[in-house]
């Protein structure tokens, strides 16, 4: 898989299939691209697919210090500019969601559609973020990944989908703690609760019944506050887009091809 150095960056990235317009998919925390295999069949089908590992994450850069979602967020955008993709899609979850909103919020002629998965215009609290980052800097990954694997499914996709679920943890497991904890910072410090309804771009959300991490009221925040979008509920935990991946591929091919974007689903 190519990389792209932007100064003390590099991003890894793929970008895959011949037909445009170009959909980018953005990873949550403790994941990498390959978390978007589910969807890569079908909706490769329709659109050239922009697959990147967020920061601090997979085999780009883990570059020191704390990260913001701006910096997340302009990185995506260095991304796109040394690729010359003016104009894209983009769907983002829980992390990648985040990074979505701020992109709506500053870089809307960058946005064709936005799709925002299992995510928030604010996540937790301070302290919960702090206690994360303490514990993976002192004792790693493993020492959170059974926690974070029961917020990611619901007991019974644990039960019956015991192979996706080792697959999950060994990705969460692998990640680094350096850039898992600077990137919990970045989701730490932004509260986007005021601004997200200057999005701008047709947008769907798509949340989990079952999310502990987003409770559905935060989904229906992003919903009322920007106009027009479009919102539907999975049975599902956190990652949706795994759990029940046919129908999340089948909503976000739906969504980003209709020509009618508004109403609830």
């Amino acid at each position: 898989m190519p990389f792209i150095d932007a100064g003390e960056l590099k991003t890894h990235y793929a970008l895959t299939g011949d037909r445009e317009p170009v959909l980018v998919f953005s990873n949550s925390l403790g994941t990498d691209f390959s978390m978007w295999d589910p969807q890569m069949a079908e909706l490769q089908r329709c659109f050239r697919i922009l697959r990147y590992d967020t920061r601090g994450h997979g085999q780009s850069s883990i570059t020191p210090g704390e990260y913001t979602i701006e910096q997340l967020g302009r990185d995506v955008i260095g991304l796109l500019d040394s690729l010359h993709l003016d104009r894209v899609h983009f769907c983002g979850l829980s992390m990648g969601g985040m990074i979505g909103i701020w992109l709506g919020i500053h870089a809307p002629s960058r946005l064709y559609r936005l799709v925002l998965c299992n995510t928030a215009a604010r996540i937790g609290t301070t302290e919960m973020w702090n206690a994360r980052i303490t514990t993976v800097r002192k004792d790693g990954m493993r020492s959170v990944a059974a926690a974070v694997i029961e917020r990611w499914f619901t007991p019974g996709f644990r039960a019956s989908s015991p192979e996706k679920v080792a697959r999950a943890q060994q990705m969460l497991e692998n990640s680094s703690p350096e850039g898992y904890a600077a990137c919990c910072a970045a989701i730490r410090d932004m509260d986007q609760r005021e601004a997200v309804a200057k999005v701008k771009a047709p947008t769907l959300v798509i949340y989990g019944g079952s999310d502990s991490v987003i409770p559905p009221s935060d989904s229906h925040f992003l919903t009322a506050q920007i106009q027009g979008a479009a919102e539907l509920e999975l049975p599902a935990a956190h990652l949706s887009n795994v759990e029940q991946a046919d129908a999340f591929t089948e909503a976000v091919s739906n969504f980003l091809s209709s020509k009618q974007t508004r109403g609830r689903t």
